[in-house]
């Protein structure tokens, strides 16, 4: 597999990566070329803006939940019929899980894929230091190929040329073009991140705007020539299909269950390749909107509520009484339901918001979910407490947390979902979620590739019930 490609990386977190991927995968939309859309790690916002300019979806590389072979032929797959991949990364170039290696960082994703590296930089207070910066960056790690610069938030013209001069004089590698200074292409933020652009915003007109702007200051031409100047990447399910061995194998003549995925601005935390893989287990994936409508999807065999920001949108979400009597009626007819983070919180009896003002929810958990200023954030080890129609006991898998609510007032006599832990993330093994009758839910957000045997049992559990 040789299909052009190009890590967009930084020297540190808030350089504007997004933003020049999402106008880069713009502006190579408009000229008419195949665009494949990556980000490195569990982050679940940005590629909503990645998604959203390449018209199809995009894909998470994830180096510590997947196996590294997993991480290779999900990008096969994500990549295969397309003219250019761009791989978005995290935080800097080298910041990774410690201070002691790079292992989880956009210096790994890089070398896992052979790919080269444009460097976004932050240009604004600086003009010849940002050779020694560049200098330093393509000198750490020589496995790296640091292969072009971005300049971004310059001044002007004449200081675009200045820093150019000395990173092209100084380093030698090509700076590719720059993006001015612009208040207008800054992305609005709250407590998660970004804001997901399946939420209300002008979001096609920014793209828009800043896929001219960089095809007006951007040589394109030359960024295309950096990502074709790589090797063929040797991985296994070269043709990028889905089946392999490791993968779901349905029945052809096994029956195709409905499960219901939320997808709405309160519910949009879900990585795309989980519902590929519930397709390839022999799933029909149809969306529902528990703001909008007011009943589940005909036919409903089985529900995945994901994360999101339910907490922003509780007021709607109680409002939709009808709704939530739907999901109870599914829960009482035995419908498998699973439940991540933001899922959990609406599965749960109310939410107490940021204003401490509080909205009735589905109410099959008990308790609340409680907004707090604390940031509960890492990679989990989580290993299956009971045997359940998703999961047998004592089966391990690595997870993702990240959330600023708290699950509250529950009964301790629940069975929970996961122990958690310890590993170097965690010191303390610790349980998590639960289960109750059919539903299994969690604060822990699963990439389906971890485990694929968890999507067979997903749509087999979902094939045992009846749809309305």
């Amino acid at each position: 597999m040789k299909n052009p490609r190009l890590v967009i990386a930084a020297p540190m977190s808030g350089s504007g990566k997004t933003t020049v991927v999402a106008g880069l995968i713009a502006a190579f939309v408009a000229r008419g070329l195949r665009v494949a859309p990556f980000k490195v790690g569990p982050d679940y916002i940005d590629p909503t803006y990645h998604a959203l300019a390449a018209g199809r979806a995009a894909h998470n590389l994830d180096a510590w939940m997947l196996p590294h072979e997993r991480v290779r032929m999900l990008f096969a797959h994500g990549a295969a019929d397309c003219d250019l991949a761009l791989i978005e990364g995290v935080m800097g170039l080298f910041d990774g899980y410690s201070g002691r290696d790079d292992a989880g960082s956009t210096a790994q994703m890089a070398r896992l894929l052979d790919a080269p590296v444009l460097l976004v930089l932050d240009a604004s207070a600086m003009s010849r230091s940002a050779a020694a910066i560049v200098k330093g960056l393509r000198d750490f790690d020589p496995r790296v190929r640091v292969a072009g610069v971005l300049l971004n938030r310059v001044g002007s013209e004449g200081h675009a040329q200045m820093v150019t001069d000395a990173i092209e004089s100084e380093v030698g590698i090509p700076v590719v073009g720059y993006l001015p200074r612009d208040d207008s292409l800054n992305l609005p933020e709250r407590h998660l991140g970004l804001i997901p652009t399946l939420e209300p915003g002008r979001w096609r007109a920014w793209l828009d705007a800043v896929g001219q702007k960089i095809a007006a200051t951007v040589n394109l031409d030359r960024v295309l020539e950096l990502a074709r100047g790589v090797y063929e990447l040797r991985i296994p399910n070269p043709t990028g299909t889905l089946r392999s061995d490791e993968l779901p194998s349905p029945n052809a003549r096994a029956p195709h269950p409905t499960i219901a995925v939320a997808r709405d601005a309160a519910f949009n935390f879900v990585y795309a390749y989980n519902l590929d893989l519930l397709r390839a287990a022999g799933a029909e994936i149809v969306f529902f909107s528990p703001l909008r409508d007011h009943t589940l999807p005909h036919g409903t065999q089985a529900l995945y509520l994901c994360g999101g920001f339910p907490e922003i949108y509780a007021a709607e979400l109680a409002a939709n009484s009808e709704m939530r009597a739907s999901i109870q009626r599914a829960f009482h007819s035995g419908l498998p339901i699973y439940a991540e983070c933001g899922g959990l919180m609406y599965l749960t009896e109310e939410i107490l918001d940021q204003q401490n003002r509080a909205h009735a929810m589905v109410g099959l958990l008990p308790g609340r979910s409680v907004m707090t200023g604390q940031l509960t954030l890492g990679y989990r080890t989580v290993r299956a407490v009971a045997d359940n129609w998703l999961w047998r006991a004592g089966e391990l898998v690595r997870g993702h947390e990240f959330h600023y609510s708290t699950w509250e007032n529950s009964r301790q006599d629940l069975t929970p979902a996961y122990e958690l832990g310890p590993n170097e993330f965690q010191r303390e093994a610790r349980f998590e979620g639960t289960q109750i009758g059919n539903v299994f839910a969690s604060y822990v957000h699963l990439h389906l590739l971890a485990h694929p045997d968890l999507a067979t049992r997903f749509v087999a559990a979902a094939s045992k019930t009846r749809s309305d």
